[in-house]
């Protein structure tokens, strides 16, 4: 059973900004290459093998104030569905950008779905804007790479996974399972505060594998999937959601963002 059919809810539509002219013809091979890639592969170009799960998000009070963003300022438990995946899809022996995607579907209410993608990353200044090949899928933080705009302020997302136990996680799907039968995964996520230090907002706890294919998934979107205040900036836009489109239209996916 393909799991985006069990999900019915439309994406919303988010246009962006128009692409000028200069850019277009970039913007357009971009999403031609993301397209062709994810017809040859059935599956997204990026990120094209994974392990769905069942999860819980627990947004934080802190106790360093508001952070004039609606559904960080409501400590709560929310239902998630979490994908684990690896970039590149190489060989489960070699180490790969290893990709973190959190669906949140009433986060900002009945209509307020919330995606959060984030992929294996360094720990730095510049190190958390740049993809980081791993192993272990316990080693080291999750990045956005490029800053969200959160109640106007620009900064990264980051996940930082908890290690709960001893051994080495492998970051392929039979081990990431291996894993989640012996006990659930821990995420610390956080936000950039105006030092550039992290700011934890959330707890996500992964528990259950779903029984759907490695090579299927929702369609995971931030910009059709954002919310009040928390959504992602303006850097690379039209290029980053030529390449969603493009994976989106080339493995058949039913909905579009336009």
């Amino acid at each position: 059973m393909r799991l985006r059919d069990r999900f019915t809810e439309p994406v919303r539509a988010a246009a962006g900004p128009p692409v000028s002219a200069s850019a277009s013809r970039p913007v357009a091979l971009v999403e031609a290459g993301f397209r062709a890639l994810a017809r040859l592969r059935r599956a997204p170009a990026l990120h094209p093998t994974g392990l769905t799960c069942t999860g819980e998000l627990a947004v934080l009070d802190d106790g360093c104030g508001p952070w004039g963003v609606p559904w960080l300022d409501t400590p709560r438990r929310l239902a998630a569905t979490v994908r684990l995946s690896r970039a590149g899809g190489l060989p489960r022996r070699l180490p790969d950008g290893l990709g973190l995607a959190v669906r949140v579907a009433d986060a900002d209410g009945p209509d307020g779905t919330l995606d959060l993608l984030m992929t294996s990353s360094g720990r730095g200044r510049v190190g958390r804007h740049l993809p980081l090949p791993r192993g272990d899928a316990l080693r080291g933080p999750y990045s956005s790479l490029l800053p969200y705009r959160v109640a106007g302020r620009s900064c990264l997302l980051a996940a930082f996974p908890r290690r709960t136990r001893q051994v080495p996680v492998p970051g392929d799907p039979e081990g990431m399972a291996a894993a989640l039968a012996a006990g659930p995964l821990v995420y610390d996520l956080c936000a950039e505060a105006g030092d550039r230090s992290w700011r934890r907002f959330a707890v996500l706890t992964v528990r259950d594998v779903l029984p759907v294919d490695r090579e299927d998934t929702l369609d995971f979107d931030p910009y059709g999937h954002s919310v009040r205040a928390f959504a992602p900036g303006p850097a690379l836009d039209a290029t980053r959601r030529a390449a969603y489109r493009g994976s989106r239209v080339g493995r058949g996916a039913r909905r579009e963002v336009p």
